[in-house]
């Protein structure tokens, strides 16, 4: 499943943003962006594509980049990311195999229209967390017990 995520959509859901006010502050912001998405995304990094409007790409910065496995492009021959989006959903060969994050309605209608599953980026980012807090209790190993632990449990079963 290839998930496509309207970049500055998400960051303004996430709360995410640099230290840094001005032109390097989205930058800046847009790499804590992507480093959170990767630490939750893990091995799905690779399966997930953010596309930023251009409007705020820094100079130099070439369209489309790999950060930590995910694809980055930046919408430059759009008029904005929803443009490119809407393109990416309506060129694929097999839509119902997407996910569009996006909390703009146009987006989600877009991908409803070809039978991708749309989510809001609120919804996307707290299943995400949910599904990264789950994952770590379950990999989480219970403490070993210590000798007093191992009385008091004979005790409490009559050993």
């Amino acid at each position: 499943m290839t998930v496509i995520i309207d970049g500055y959509n998400l960051l303004h859901a996430s709360g995410v943003f640099g230290k840094e006010r001005g032109p390097r502050g989205f930058e800046q912001s847009r790499l804590a962006l992507l480093d959170m998405l990767a630490d939750l995304l893990g091995t799905d990094a690779g399966k997930t594509l953010v596309v930023f409007d251009a409007a705020r790409a820094p100079d130099g910065l070439p369209g489309r980049l790999t950060h930590r496995g995910i694809r980055v492009w930046f919408a430059r021959e759009y008029p904005d990311a929803d443009s490119l989006i809407e393109e990416l959903v309506d060129d694929d060969h097999a839509p119902s195999s997407l996910v569009v994050v996006s909390s703009d309605r146009r987006l989600q209608v877009a991908a409803r229209r070809r039978r991708a599953e749309a989510i809001g980026c609120e919804e996307w980012l707290s299943a995400l967390r949910a599904k990264n807090r789950a994952r770590a209790d379950h990999d989480t190993k219970p403490a070993e017990p210590g000798p007093h632990d191992v009385e008091a449990w004979k005790r409490y079963f009559g050993l």
